[in-house]
């Protein structure tokens, strides 16, 4: 609650100066920047100069009230900062000389002004959003730590929140002792640049958005800086992005973005690795085994397909990842290698097949196995073979983007109208009886794809076993082999839930909510510290986003 103050102690009825007065503040403020910028070793001009144009008398010190009154002012701003108002004081001052040099009488301490500054009408719906997807919304604040754990508490996002004297190393002890960087880590709010310094130091990724002249060194020193609408010139030079329009929700759209891109290249590396693999390992096979001469310049077309295929990726619709995600080189790479690997091995079979056993042709028919696909014999045409060869090569190679572009399964997810506009127009048909057959073997060659896509994706997580044994799948195994006959002879009706390959009642939702109570109060300071850890195997999206959906209805019934 600090002031500056500017009043007319008498000027007898003169004019003042205005020239002479704007030079007089202007190189007033020249000076103490110059100076306070020395001071402060020029390790943070903006910060230096923003403490040094702050005002240093409080209305309660210029007052002299008592003991009493004074708690009563400060139990009244407390009370205002729990509400998430800033109290302004109000005094008065009579100058009875009316004269510049008269130090005028005592002042008079008249009441408290509760001022509320609202957070941007969007501000809780982008930090909603901003957890959902997984991103740790911090609040950076000036204001009285009342208020900002309250501001929090309205915006959805915790009260966890400490002074700026507390990452200094002053007031350590008053959070249990924690390391500094793990308190950081756990944090709501915090106040100045240091922590996104310490934040990035434990490799992570920090965006700060800010609007002035002291958030200038943040935005600069963060991976993404940035600037509001009504930003000052400051703040927009130091940020990295600058919103031109009002709110925040703007920012959630860009992440969004950011992720829906990154996913477009992920899907093309794992595409380009696979078709490599599939290419080089099923001709290499083929040539190998069979002495088969596959013409170079059905392998030139089938790569220039390929190639118009892949540029439709920039333009296709991809779900964004519900969480933070990075280049997994291990994950791109082994999912590449599996389906390359597979599908090599399924050109192989087609060949196989066509080549040296009589399964499709009409000379298979035997009275006991009717006519299924009556075709002729092509195994002795050279061209012909080539052509079934491409023709099979081509449909999975095109089709094989349907599943590297989908993080569930392929046939689910819609893609964009260029991606299957350029895979109808890469076919080319040798004949409609034997194209009919090659459609049915890579229809039934697709299929796989998408389990090998889990099986890999589960293996290297090193989760494989848990996600099998914690999913939500009733089996025959699972009746005889959970407790739920013994709870039946019991009469327990509640273990009529246990439907899956676990014996936790409703699928742990309980043991869930008790790790989220626990959590809480560890963070608050009402548990100890060897919690710490305590969400870090709830990598499930569904895990995390029903935690916070638990946290979201105690804040509202809080409040």
């Amino acid at each position: 609650m600090r002031m500056m103050m500017i009043h007319d102690r008498g000027l007898q009825g003169k004019p003042p100066d205005w020239q002479d007065f704007v030079g007089i503040v202007v190189l007033l403020i020249i000076n103490s920047t110059i100076s306070f910028i020395e001071e402060n070793n020029a390790g943070n001009a903006a910060a230096a100069l923003m403490a040094g144009l702050a005002p240093k008398t409080k209305i309660i010190d210029l007052c002299n009230l008592k003991d009493d009154a004074k708690k009563k002012v400060h139990s009244m701003i407390d009370k205002f900062a729990d509400r998430g108002l800033r109290a302004l004081g109000v005094a008065r001052q009579e100058v009875p000389e009316a004269s510049k040099e008269s130090t005028g009488g005592p002042w008079q301490f008249i009441g408290l002004l509760p001022l509320f500054d609202p957070p941007r009408h969007d501000s809780a719906e982008t930090i909603r959003r901003a957890l959902d997807l997984g991103v740790n919304v911090k609040m950076i604040t000036g204001d009285q730590l009342a208020i900002g754990k309250e501001t929090g508490r309205r915006l959805g996002m915790g009260t966890n929140m400490y002074p700026s004297s507390t990452l200094l190393g002053e007031k350590n002890d008053d959070v249990g002792g924690l390391p500094i960087d793990e308190l950081i880590e756990k944090a709501d709010g915090f106040a100045g640049y240091e922590i996104v310094k310490r934040l990035q130091e434990r490799k992570h990724i920090c965006g700060m958005t800010g609007d002035g002249v002291n958030d200038a060194p943040a935005l600069k020193k963060a991976d993404i800086g940035i600037a509001v609408a009504d930003a000052t010139d400051a703040a927009r030079s130091a940020s990295d992005i600058v919103l031109t329009e009002p709110g925040l929700s703007v920012i959630v759209s860009a992440v969004l973005t950011s992720r829906a891109i990154f996913q477009r290249m992920k899907n093309y590396t794992i595409y380009a690795v696979s078709i490599t693999i599939r290419i080089v390992l099923g001709f290499l096979l083929i040539a190998l085994i069979w002495r088969f001469d596959f013409s170079p310049f059905m392998v030139l077309i089938i790569a220039v397909l390929n190639d118009g295929t892949i540029m439709t990726i920039s333009k296709d619709r991809v779900k964004p990842s519900p969480l933070p995600d990075s280049w997994k080189l291990r994950e791109i790479f082994a999912t590449g290698v599996v389906l390359g690997s597979y599908l090599a091995i399924m050109t192989v079979v087609f060949f196989y097949l066509v080549h040296d056993t009589d399964v499709f042709p009409v000379s298979s028919r035997t009275p006991l196995s009717p006519e299924i696909f009556g075709v002729r014999e092509i195994k002795d045409s050279s061209d012909e073979m080539t052509a079934a060869l491409y023709l099979q090569v081509s449909i999975i190679s095109q089709a094989l983007i349907f599943v590297t572009r989908s993080r569930g399964w392929s046939f689910v997810e819609r893609p964009g109208v260029l991606l299957v506009v350029a895979f109808i127009a890469a076919q080319l048909g040798i004949g409609w009886g034997w194209a009919g057959i090659i459609w049915l073997f890579s229809l039934i060659t697709y299929f796989p794809l998408d389990i090998l896509k889990f099986i890999t994706r589960y293996a290297l997580s090193g989760k494989a076993w848990d996600n099998l044994l914690q999913n939500k799948v009733s089996t025959f195994f699972l009746l005889f082999s959970s407790p739920i006959f013994p709870a039946l002879e019991r009469g327990d009706n509640h273990a009529m839930v246990q439907t899956a390959f676990t014996s936790k009642k409703d699928y742990g939702r309980g043991e869930r909510e008790a790790q989220w109570a626990l959590a809480q109060r560890t963070l608050h300071g009402l548990q100890s510290a060897e919690t710490s850890a305590l969400f870090n195997d709830k990598s499930s999206y569904s895990e995390l986003s029903e935690i916070a959906e638990q946290a979201k209805r105690r804040a509202e019934v809080a409040r």
